[in-house]
């Protein structure tokens, strides 16, 4: 006996939790990116020598820094650099390491074995080292961060990309478009990609999360976005000689970078169990 589900499961089933959470913070999230001077109560860069460090109160919801700056106002402004990070830093190493790692995984041989080589050299070293190690040769900066992390990061999409791939092209439907004469470029790019790109959009939602990990990092140490510009890493950069006697400098953009990561991932997971239950 077969049972109707009723409405309300059938979309609990098509949207899963994670998805509508993350889903919801994100878009919240970006509308403070698209929109900062819509919600910020203070320009970011608004002195008051008048309130130096006052906690938390109506007037400041945050609290103000040691400029007498609005700490609110300073988190919202900062969503627009670090989702500017989360997608900028990413987007090219998304795009350029699905490509060559779709076309080594297809090609095989001797490709994937120097492939292979290449990504034992670079993840010998940490990540994070590799990237402040760029970045201090070039200087600091946002562009010079998102160079950095390019050169390292399209990598690990491109070994994704193969391993995706070689599963794909034994499949029969790869089979039937080499015995009908396609080109390896059609096979790749409309045949198998449309098939491997879910895990690689997952992987990159929770990039984008490291992403804005990694940039507000750089921006604790002096490297990535450059003060007085509000990013969350240089606020709590700021902070760090204030924590005993006024926390809320650092909590609250801690805050917003935690909140910023976990809307990715949830989103990302979100994104994984539709795939799957769609299959």
């Amino acid at each position: 006996m077969t049972i109707a589900l009723p409405a309300r499961s059938r979309r609990r089933r098509r949207f899963p939790l994670p998805l509508v959470v993350g889903g919801g913070m994100l878009a919240a999230q970006l509308l403070l990116a698209l929109f900062p001077s819509a919600f910020a109560p203070y320009a970011p860069d608004s002195f008051d020598y008048n309130a130096l460090m006052q906690p938390p109160s109506a007037a400041h919801l945050f609290g103000t820094d040691n400029f007498g700056r609005d700490v609110l106002s300073r988190v919202i402004h900062a969503y627009s650099v670090d989702m500017q990070i989360a997608v900028f830093a990413t987007v090219l190493p998304f795009f350029f390491g699905t490509s060559v790692g779709a076309v080594i995984g297809y090609a095989g041989g001797m490709a994937e074995t120097i492939f292979g080589r290449l990504v034992d050299a670079i993840i010998t070293f940490p990540f994070l080292v590799l990237v402040i190690a760029i970045v201090a040769v070039l200087g600091p900066g946002l562009i010079n961060m998102y160079i950095a992390v390019g050169v390292v990061d399209w990598v690990f999409y491109a070994r994704l990309a193969v391993a995706e791939v070689k599963v794909q092209k034994r499949l029969d439907y790869a089979e039937a478009g080499r015995a009908m004469g396609y080109s390896p470029a059609r096979i790749v790019f409309r045949h198998l990609m449309p098939n491997i790109i879910t895990p690689l959009i997952v992987y990159w939602m929770t990039d984008m999360a490291l992403a804005i990990l990694l940039g507000s990092s750089l921006g604790y140490l002096g490297l990535g976005a450059q003060p007085p510009i509000a990013e969350w890493g240089v606020q709590i950069a700021d902070a760090k000689n204030f924590m005993a006697t006024a926390w809320w400098m650092s909590v609250f953009p801690g805050i917003a970078i935690v909140l910023a990561g976990l809307s990715f991932s949830l989103t990302g997971d979100g994104v994984a169990e539709t795939m799957r239950t769609r299959r």
